[in-house]
């Protein structure tokens, strides 16, 4: 089956004035520039490739010079198959013309007569392939090998340009190492200088993250002492109690924080028997989000579980940019609880799912570290649970933790 080329660009086509290289997808259309003045000869053509190739056949037959250069300024072909001998033209020149201004686009000569001396010079010049006209039933291979150069060479370059990535990216880290290397040899006279400094080196980012994290415990520890005073001169109040809550969660984020970046595991989980119904209602009045009010008992850490649940409905807020949009479900299944924090936001797309839980990976709107949902994984995973991503129906996600229910025997 063949299209001609002629006419206004279909979906799929380029441009008018644009390069269209590379490969067409099995379904679509392989657009053949045909130079051939002859009818007969054309028609030849057509019919040794129908049914030859894995495309749709779209040809474009010209005559002479002037069509040939217009049909390269109107669109750039798939491929060229070109006379060799025209009565105002030739293969030769045509083949320069279209190198010129399209050098990726394979060039197949088909002629009727060409001497081996010939043959050879139009390959050393760059032709594709040549196939005389009397073994047409060589063309559909030949065509099909010369697109699986073109994909291949795509392949190539693709990988070119990754490897020159790569090694930019390493010079410059090896110029940093260089530059480092210099200044320890500048300040140091001997070898035991340079190797203290060496350990030095490495052991400064343990030295930055623990200096930080004194930086963020302090004000923490001062909040705690303000809050307790608060509540001893005005009484306890609902919400003091949120305030100091909230405090010991920051607190007790900072350290997960740091044990996670020193490649630790999170630490200090306290299990006994909760009202999970509690804790997301309290994390739900925290970010203004609608929370279930059925009660279900579980065996938990209610600082850690809420913990994960905020961090959850936190990001949830965040990227949808309103709470109305973000509401926590509470559903029994067979020996477990699912709680799923849902959002009406733009969603996570599906190859970022198997990451998205990775320490320090961060989405596009990231505004952290990224340990977050590392923090979040870590807590259920320790209560015997599992938690996951999945898109919410209707556009958004849903993050579904999944915590076991207490056996008979402990209740």
């Amino acid at each position: 089956m063949t299209a001609p080329l002629s006419g206004p660009p279909h979906e799929g086509q380029p441009r008018e004035g644009t390069l269209w290289e590379g490969v067409p997808g099995k379904n679509d259309t392989l657009h053949i520039l045909h130079l051939e003045d002859s009818d007969l000869d054309h028609e030849l053509v057509t019919m040794s490739l129908e049914g030859e190739v894995p495309w749709t056949l779209g040809i474009e037959r010209v005559e002479d010079e002037a069509g040939f250069l217009e049909a390269l300024a109107r669109r750039t072909p798939h491929l060229i198959l070109s006379d060799f001998s025209l009565p105002t033209y030739d293969g030769l020149s045509a083949f320069r013309a279209a190198h010129e201004r399209c050098p990726a686009v394979p060039f197949i000569i088909v002629t009727g007569a060409m001497g081996e001396e010939v043959a050879v010079d139009t390959l050393r010049q760059g032709v594709t392939d040549y196939i005389l006209k009397q073994r047409l039933e060589r063309l559909g291979s030949a065509v099909r090998r010369a697109m699986s150069e073109v994909e291949a060479r795509a392949r190539r370059r693709d990988a070119e340009r990754e490897v020159r990535t790569l090694n930019e990216s390493l010079r410059v880290r090896l110029e940093e190492v260089e530059r480092l290397r210099g200044v320890a040899e500048r300040q140091s006279q001997r070898l035991e200088v340079q190797a203290r400094q060496l350990e030095e080196a490495l052991n400064l980012q343990k030295t930055f993250l623990a200096e930080t994290s004194h930086e963020l415990r302090t004000p923490l520890t001062a909040l705690h002492g303000y809050l307790r005073r608060a509540e001893r001169e005005a009484g306890g109040s609902q919400t003091l109690q949120d305030a100091q809550r909230v405090a010991e969660n920051m607190t007790r984020l900072v350290n997960d924080l740091l044990q996670l970046s020193r490649g630790e595991l999170v630490q200090g989980i306290e299990m006994h028997f909760i009202n999970l119904g509690n804790v997301l209602r309290q994390v739900g009045r925290d970010f203004g989000v609608r929370a279930p009010e059925q009660n279900q008992e579980i065996v938990g850490d209610p600082g850690r579980l809420t913990q994960v649940f905020a961090n959850l409905v936190n990001n949830a807020v965040r990227v949808c940019g309103s709470a109305d949009l973000v509401h926590i479900e509470l559903s029994n299944i067979p020996g477990a609880v699912e709680v799923r924090v849902v959002d009406r936001g733009p969603g996570v797309p599906d190859h970022i799912k198997p990451r998205i839980f990775d320490k320090f990976f961060r989405g596009k709107e990231a505004g952290s570290a990224g340990l977050g949902l590392t923090i979040a994984q870590q807590v259920v995973t320790s209560h015997g649970g599992s938690i996951d991503v999945t898109d919410t129906p209707g556009g958004g996600a849903t993050f579904r933790v999944r915590l076991p229910l207490p056996e008979e025997d402990e209740e």
